[in-house]
């Protein structure tokens, strides 16, 4: 494609649009065409998620207790539980009022939030109820508060309460202080350790930025601030104390939909949402304006595709979500 540029590809556009992916088509005419939501053909699309193509089809396999598969691996069962399918239909801008959609958010609510803490659990609490307290981890409760409020429910109280936790308990340090002890860090050195985890990050920063700014608490705004910074001390994809090396390679190839990894397209993603434009995103940013062929596409890089319940366009061919995601990530920078 040849560098960064602002200006969108008409006939980039009009491939997207052309797709059978309403959700695409949709987030097409609204993020990158700036079309308000009452324009008929964003109205269209926006019916056409529920009812054509992959959310339908994830909502027909989904049993009676709003589960998906069995109700105790709503997180182990990668990626065919429940928490899975509530990030994919999140990510596909389900109607989160739809009923069978709603259950899926009331079932996780039920099985996997900590009610001590309200960060949610890897596992379900079969004496007490709610999710397993000594079980709570960072990325996860990130993963499913960002879900719930794209579901609808940022007012819920129980989601309030999950936001709380993240501002209170996520770490954004890098390895240069003692790291803290006791619940919820010691249980899992691969969650938190020395130095804070990426994924962790991510999905916490992720959570918070889907909050209007409007509504966003001082703790919420300290906690996005921090968060930034620590993204952006990595320049989000490299080792923040040796900017020579990558720090995970798998980084650089970009996929869709994500579960609880990352990849650099997404921190680009929640940082120019947030409005940043610094120096320490130009080799990022760069990384993927380079990834683009030279009809201005994006190639699914990275997927879970043999292990989701719908799968997700093709490894290896030209992505419309990747390519939504590119297209952006460079106009807003």
């Amino acid at each position: 494609m040849g560098g960064r540029t602002a200006q969108l590809d008409r006939r980039t556009v009009a491939w997207l649009l052309d797709g059978d992916d309403a959700s695409v088509r949709y987030l097409t005419l609204t993020s990158l065409l700036g079309m308000p939501p009452e324009t008929p053909e964003v109205e269209a699309a926006r019916a056409a998620i529920m009812t054509e193509g992959t959310v339908p089809r994830i909502l027909a396999a989904q049993l009676d207790d709003g589960h998906w598969q069995a109700r105790d691996r709503f997180y182990t069962d990668k990626y065919r539980g429940t928490v899975w399918q509530l990030v994919i239909l999140a990510e596909l801008v389900a109607d989160g009022a739809e009923p069978r959609v709603r259950a899926a958010c009331e079932a996780i609510l039920r099985d996997s939030q900590d009610r001590e803490s309200g960060a949610f659990s890897m596992a379900r609490d079969k004496r007490a109820g709610g999710g397993l307290h000594r079980q709570v981890i960072p990325c996860l409760t990130g993963n499913m508060v960002w879900s719930l409020i794209r579901l609808g429910m940022a007012d819920d109280p129980r989601v309030r309460r999950a936001l709380d936790w993240i501002t209170t308990y996520q770490r954004f340090d890098d390895g240069d202080d003692e790291a803290p002890t006791g619940w919820p860090y010691q249980p899992y050195e691969i969650c938190w350790g020395r130095h804070t985890c990426h994924m962790g990050v991510v999905k916490a920063l992720k959570a918070l930025a889907a909050i209007p700014p409007d509504r966003r608490s001082p703790a919420v705004a300290q906690s996005l601030a921090d968060g930034a910074e620590f993204m952006l001390r990595h320049h989000v994809h490299k080792r923040s104390h040796d900017l020579t090396k990558v720090a995970k390679p798998g980084w650089r190839r970009f996929g869709f939909p994500l579960m609880y990894q990352t990849d650099v397209l997404e921190v680009l993603g929640i940082l120019t949402s947030l409005g940043y434009r610094d120096e320490r995103m130009v080799e990022a940013l760069d990384l993927v304006a380079d990834a683009a062929d030279a009809d201005g596409r994006w190639s699914l890089a990275s997927t879970f595709n043999d292990r989701f319940v719908v799968p997700i366009e093709t490894k290896g061919e030209p992505s419309r979500w990747v390519t939504l995601r590119a297209l952006q990530v460079l106009s807003a920078a």
